[in-house]
């Protein structure tokens, strides 16, 4: 406007002036209030949140640490665990190999005691408790490498449960050194900087309940795996010991009926040797009968030549002389005699020769059976018997040497 103000309007245009002004400062009061009051409240509320921040924390470190320790307690315990166990497997491989000595001198027994000679080469019981004895250490071969087998398999599951709770602790110290290190920062820190775009919860974060009941799984089929190794172990403690004490009652009855049956060997040779005895002096005197009989019948010969030669020269009586009188009917009935005697002194002399001659091979037979019976006795006694001397022991057979 060209025109110059009134004086009311001069009036007014400062009356204005001061209401704006008056306005503005009112209203700038009141932002300058709010701003405080604001910033006191966000002040608050910043403290209050970051200490319930670090409590939360604090309180997951408390989760963290329970968590570390019962995964920390049950790899020790599965490590320990795992070293019992293959200390069993120790004694498992022992065990497993002390067998092979009573194997081969079960074997060896049986081989050495084909060599005895008919009629010792018997199905006696020696060699059924021999043949009970081999079955006996096959079948405890078997069931021992069945049981090695499993406690190999079970020390592998064991390394396995403890790698992965090794996994899982490994993560949760991190996480915990990581956690710590968060609930250490404070507005005074200087290491603490923005990092835009980090308040945010990952796709593949789990949840709480999927975080304990992972670590609660892994500790869980530890303990499992844990408690059928204690398991095993007990298994194997008592399977070594029944296979030690089977086996020692095994050889006890083998050299039962080792003794045994030497004992009846030796009573057999003893009753041979007698018999022997017996029948030699038998065959002594029955010869020195064949050398009378032979002696009897030669001592028959002079009266034979006597009385032949008395009727011979009797027949040479001349005429009427020429008679059958009592002498030539004596001297006739001695020729008789005579050769009645020399025929029945043969007789017994072939009777006499042939049960010399049976008494001759009875008298081998009876050597035969006596050296039949020293062999098998060497077999039996030095052989066996003293193989198996070196028949392992309750200990060396229960895998503890």
């Amino acid at each position: 406007r060209t025109a110059k103000y009134l004086p009311e309007e001069w009036h007014q245009h400062h009356y204005a002036q001061y209401h704006h002004a008056f306005a503005d400062r009112d209203c700038s009061e009141r932002c300058r209030r709010q701003a405080q009051s604001l910033a006191a409240a966000t002040a608050t509320l910043a403290q209050r949140t970051q200490e319930e921040s670090t409590a939360k924390v604090g309180e997951r470190l408390q989760d963290l640490h329970f968590w570390k320790s019962e995964l920390q307690k049950e790899i020790q315990d599965l490590a320990a665990e795992t070293e019992l166990l293959a200390a069993q497997k120790v004694r498992l491989e022992r065990a497993l190999d002390a067998t092979e000595v009573p194997y081969s001198i079960a074997t060896d027994n049986l081989q050495c005691r084909e060599r005895r000679q008919p009629p010792d080469l018997v199905r006696d019981q020696v060699e059924v408790e021999l043949l009970k004895e081999a079955e006996l250490i096959r079948n405890i071969q078997e069931l021992l490498k069945r049981t090695l087998m499993q406690a190999v398999n079970q020390m592998q599951l064991n390394r396995d449960h403890k790698q992965i709770c090794e996994m899982d602790w490994s993560d949760k110290v991190e996480t915990y050194n990581i956690d710590e290190k968060c609930g250490r920062y404070n507005n005074q820190s200087t290491n603490i900087q923005f990092h835009p775009g980090s308040a945010k919860f990952e796709e593949s974060a789990s949840t709480p309940e999927t975080w304990a009941k992972f670590s609660h799984d892994n500790i869980y089929r530890a303990e499992r795996e844990r408690l059928a190794s204690v398991n095993l172990r007990s298994l194997i403690d008592n399977i070594l010991h029944d296979v030690a004490e089977d086996l020692r009652m095994q050889c006890a009855l083998v050299d039962e009926a080792f003794a045994k049956r030497c004992e009846e060997m030796e009573d057999a040779k003893h009753k041979l040797e007698h018999h022997l005895k017996k029948t030699l002096k038998e065959i002594g005197d029955q010869e020195s009968n064949i050398a009378s009989l032979k002696q009897a019948i030669k001592d028959k010969e002079a009266p034979m030549k006597v009385a032949q030669t008395r009727l011979y020269d009797r027949s040479f009586r001349p005429n009427v002389d020429l008679c059958r009188d009592p002498a030539q009917f004596r001297l006739i009935s001695e020729v008789e005699e005579l050769t009645e005697s020399i025929e029945l002194l043969k007789k017994q002399l072939q009777e006499s020769e042939q049960s010399l001659r049976n008494l001759e091979d009875t008298r081998m037979n009876l050597e035969k059976e006596i050296a039949v019976k020293a062999n098998s006795i060497f077999i039996d006694r030095q052989k066996c018997m003293a193989h198996r001397t070196r028949y392992p022991g309750v200990l060396k057979l229960a895998g503890y040497q």
